[in-house]
């Protein structure tokens, strides 16, 4: 518990009563204490002007027009960063690794492809193998007589995406767009982990 201070008419009693005060007979006579520090004065509290009309978000930055376009599947498995060793991902970009196993899903409903994907991913991990190819082929020629344009290949498009969600990533170590005498833009490495 701290020690209040004293006020300066109590500071200003005590020092009269001090003063009148006699030494007893051996004992030191207590310091005179010093004048209280005058208090400082704080500044004036000037009114501020009366709060005028406002809307929310009428201070804040406008936003710079952006138009952020979903990026082609290529682009996007480009820009992902690599994760198996380098050299080795050198060599399979260049297509100079064989794959061990092969899927085609290409013709199947997204239902069938799914499932068949799971299996085959989940199996040749099983069986210890490093390196598959997903064959899911580029998808159908855009109509041009189609009022609203369509995206080519729903399962070249789908196949990277459940190569990324569960269970199929815990297996998968790297994606990407296979080299042209593997299929090119048709298919995909899929590069997987060690088995524990």
């Amino acid at each position: 518990m701290s020690r209040r201070k004293l006020r300066p008419d109590e500071l200003e009693l005590w020092q009269l009563v001090a003063r009148s005060a006699e030494k007893l007979p051996g004992r030191k006579m207590a310091p005179e204490t010093p004048a209280p520090k005058p208090a400082k004065l704080r500044k004036p509290i000037v009114p501020r002007d009366p709060v005028q009309n406002f809307a929310l978000g009428t201070r804040a930055p406008t936003p710079q027009e952006r138009h952020d376009f979903f990026a082609s599947t290529s682009d996007r498995l480009a820009q992902d960063p690599v994760r198996m060793d380098a050299k080795a991902f050198g060599r399979l970009k260049r297509g100079k690794l064989q794959p061990e196993a092969r899927i085609d899903l290409h013709g199947m409903t997204l239902d069938q492809a799914h499932r068949e994907l799971a299996g085959f991913i989940l199996g040749t991990q099983m069986r210890g193998f490093r390196l598959v190819l997903v064959i899911t082929g580029k998808g159908l020629r855009e109509d041009p007589h189609d009022p609203m344009p369509r995206r080519r290949g729903v399962l070249k498009t789908q196949v990277p995406q459940w190569l990324r969600m569960p269970p199929l990533s815990a297996c998968v170590l790297q994606v990407s767009e296979a080299h042209i005498k593997h299929g090119g833009g048709g298919a995909y490495y899929v590069y997987l982990k060690k088995r524990r």
